[in-house]
């Protein structure tokens, strides 16, 4: 009776889990394949054979692999300069490129959007160009954009790949007449490969998976992917649920492939790098030449991938008449005063993006440290088992992961009526950012000393006495990160509301794209730029105090 007692907390968390997460992605594989109760595969290929999902399928993939090799480039020249030249010690430049990854990507594209325009920002900085940059409208552009947005993540993986390089390798190599050339292929190069392609097949999947820069800039110029697609058939009339799961499955049909992919990559290209020995750092001193090209090579990006969008967003939010543009007194702060001052729309999302964070960072905190605490107390293989489902959310496109909750609760109305009221938004909330505590929380058990909790058992200290008094305090500060960043990420997210919302409701992110759909764009770009306040400016300070936590 005892040990069943001890398993039922986890068989509830199991079932929570179920809910949130596992039915859900379930509902969209059978919505796709189960038709009229029986197996049927007819009406996924005729989905697939509507004309234009093949040339979107072709789109996404196409899209995806010139993400990936345009963010090569600009990944691997930057963290070649800030590992292994002299530019490696000032930490504050790896802060600033994470600038671009923590910057909601639907506000940089418009922000590019505004920029490039006919008779936009770059129009009147460079008056002979009247009608902006109409090539950045295209394929290219997208590319662009979307490079700049997921190269630091790339870039940071090759950087601690490149860090664990030991110079003594190269120096070997050098010993025994290998020139520059030769050392880069043979030793370098093979080093990294593991890394990089673990990194570029996760590149590619955030591309595919990525809703914000097609919606704003895709459909613009008629490029349409896996996510504008589906999001297309279950939120534009006719609606059809069957062909978003359809096309869903399909979607996470490529993501697993491209996981086990990286699986067996990792598991053919490991190298012990790292031993008990201390490895010397050695960075290249760059002539004065050189430091104006490193210097201009992490300037050049930075700009772009930065300076642009956010010149645009904040700029637009300050201009009077846009008809003046970038005129001489034609700067004001009275959007900022009517957007917190007099429009109740506008507080009304803020205040609903603030209550519905912060509801789902509480219960992402809560359900994350219940379910970190039963894997460290189940056997390995039933706690592995809880652990993958709560983290799967992460290895999936959230589009796919809204979709489901969709056709679940849609399905389950009549038992539980949360579709299409404001507490389905905090339950998808829950589900699609779950990870983020159970991830920080876990980080913060990992570095309790098992020492503690044994005295704390020697000295008579129960099960619950030994929680509230050690493992508890020590786990604040992992359950505090994991809530902040749960409700950074929640308040600005973009998919979830706009499928899932209640059609009287708006937050953050979907106040932002109606205002700049509708032509009101300078009271957008105000909301855009507390937005970047908010999360941006917040991850940053996070970071930075994690770091000087560290020692960095």
């Amino acid at each position: 009776m005892k040990n069943g007692w001890q398993w039922l907390p986890a068989l509830c968390i199991v079932a929570v889990l179920i809910l949130l997460i596992g039915a859900p992605l379930a509902d969209v594989f059978v919505k796709a394949v189960i038709i009229d109760d029986r197996l049927d595969f007819s009406y996924a290929l005729a989905t697939l054979a509507e004309p234009g999902n093949g040339q979107m399928i072709a789109n996404s993939l196409l899209l995806g692999l010139l993400v990936v090799l345009v963010s090569t480039v600009w990944a691997v020249s930057v963290a070649y300069v800030l590992s292994r030249t002299e530019l490696a010690r000032k930490r504050w430049l790896d802060i600033l490129f994470l600038v671009p990854f923590m910057t909601p990507p639907y506000i940089a594209s418009m922000g590019w959007i505004l920029f490039m325009q006919k008779r936009g920002l770059f129009a009147q900085l460079f008056p002979a160009f009247p009608a902006g940059i109409p090539a950045f409208f295209s394929l290219g552009g997208l590319v662009l954009v979307m490079s700049l947005h997921i190269f630091p993540f790339l870039m940071i993986l090759l950087k601690n790949a490149m860090l664990r390089i030991p110079p003594s390798l190269e120096e070997a190599g050098a010993v025994v007449g290998a020139g520059p050339g030769l050392r880069l292929r043979e030793i370098f190069l093979p080093l990294l490969t593991g890394n990089y392609a673990i990194g570029a097949l996760l590149v590619f999947v955030k591309t595919i998976s990525e809703y914000g820069t097609p919606y704003t800039l895709g459909r613009r110029i008629g490029f349409d992917v896996f996510t504008t697609h589906i999001h297309r058939y279950a939120a534009i009339a006719p609606i059809s649920f069957g062909k978003a799961a359809v096309l869903s499955s399909v979607l996470v049909g490529i993501c697993l492939v491209l996981w086990l992919l990286q699986n067996l990559i990792t598991w053919r290209h490991q190298y012990a790098l790292v031993s008990g020995k201390g490895v010397r750092q050695a960075f290249k001193k760059l002539s004065p030449l050189e430091k104006i090209a490193a210097w201009g090579l992490l300037t050049g990006i930075f700009s772009l991938a930065v300076g642009v969008p956010y010149f645009s967003v904040l700029t637009t939010s300050l201009i009077k008449l846009r008809g003046y543009g970038l005129a001489a007194g034609n700067f004001t702060l009275q959007h900022y005063w009517e957007l917190l001052g007099s429009s109740e729309e506008a507080l009304e999302a803020i205040g609903n993006s603030f209550a519905v964070a912060g509801l789902a960072a509480t219960l992402c905190a809560l359900l994350g440290t219940v379910v970190v605490l039963l894997v460290r107390s189940l056997p390995l293989r039933p706690g592995k088992v809880l652990e993958g489902l709560s983290l799967l959310p992460e290895m999936l496109p959230g589009i796919v992961l809204v979709i489901g909750l969709m056709l679940f609760w849609n399905d389950v109305y009549d038992i539980l009526p949360l579709y299409n009221t404001r507490a389905i938004l905090v339950v998808a909330y829950t589900a699609l950012f779950l990870p983020y505590t159970v991830q920080y929380v876990t980080s913060a058990f990992s570095q309790i000393n098992s020492n503690l909790l044994a005295a704390g058992r020697v000295f008579g200290g129960s099960p619950s006495y030994i929680f509230r008094r050690i493992t508890c305090p020590l786990l604040l500060r992992g359950i505090g990160a994991g809530w902040m960043m749960t409700f950074i990420i929640s308040a600005r997210e973009l998919v979830a509301p706009s499928l899932i919302a209640p059609p009287d409701m708006l937050v953050i992110s979907t106040f932002i794209m109606r205002e700049f759909e509708q032509g009101s764009v300078s009271l957008g770009m105000c909301m855009a730029v507390l937005c970047i306040l908010l999360t941006t400016g917040t991850l940053l300070v996070l970071r930075v105090a994690g770091g000087k936590r560290k020692g960095v």
